[in-house]
């Protein structure tokens, strides 16, 4: 099974995109986030800031732009492809991810016992499993990936940056700024760096087949494997 990689934009792929620069609020207000003093940081108001201001932005950005369907991958001939890409995808990162957080982890002197009280080891795993998750999962695809990473995509490949770097630094700026969200830090600590590489993978396989169903499919599956899996061993 071959990956129809399409990791640059083409200009006649759709009309000329309006308001990309939206997508620099979230990195700004991330990057803000960390200027801030530690008791403002601890407010939950602060942490959520960046993805607030990244559903605005994506709602005024689609407001102003044509076929937003197909700029997000969200196109409905895209899903059976997203789940066939997706779901394995998801299912080696849990697995990796599992492995990493219960034995590497451990191993290297790394504390995992807060994770017992984190607000998704709290929740209900009915809740959890997998509804809350796969909600969770379409929203920060849809923020991080359709919104984030095509749009810091589209400013880099509408600037003088040469077109083979276009893709490598908006996957970058993408993975980082997920990976150092302010509610992703504040809740799994040191485990935050795992969004690094969870980042560049979803991110790589939505700059490859151009389809949120993929990233979201990822994301949903990994997140319920580790969830359970962790859900065990902790309890």
């Amino acid at each position: 099974m071959t990956v129809p990689c399409r990791m640059i934009d083409r200009a006649t792929d759709q009309d000329v995109e309006r308001l990309a620069w939206l997508a620099l609020l979230p990195v700004l207000s991330t990057t803000l986030y960390y200027a801030l003093p530690a008791d403002l940081q601890r407010l939950w108001t602060i942490q959520f800031a960046p993805q607030v201001l990244a559903y605005l932005g994506l709602a005024i950005w689609a407001g102003r732009n044509r076929a937003i369907l197909t700029k997000l991958g969200l196109s409905p001939s895209l899903l059976v492809q997203g789940l066939r890409w997706g779901i394995p995808t998801g299912l080696a990162l849990g697995v990796v991810n599992v492995s990493v957080i219960l034995w590497l982890v451990p191993f290297i002197g790394g504390d995992i016992d807060f994770l017992r009280h984190t607000p998704h080891a709290q929740a209900p795993a009915v809740m959890m499993l997998p509804w809350a998750i796969l909600i969770i999962a379409v929203g920060v695809e849809l923020n991080f990936r359709g919104f984030l990473l095509g749009r810091l995509l589209a400013l880099c490949s509408g600037s003088s940056i040469p077109s083979r770097l276009s893709p490598a630094l908006a996957l970058g700026g993408s993975a980082l700024v997920f990976s150092f969200d302010p509610f992703m830090t504040a809740t799994f600590k040191h485990l935050h760096w795992i969004a690094l590489w969870d980042g560049m993978v979803w991110g790589v396989l939505w700059l490859c087949l151009r389809n949120l169903y993929a990233t979201i499919a990822a994301h949903a599956v990994e997140v319920i494997v580790m969830y359970a899996v962790l859900k065990v061993v902790l309890s």
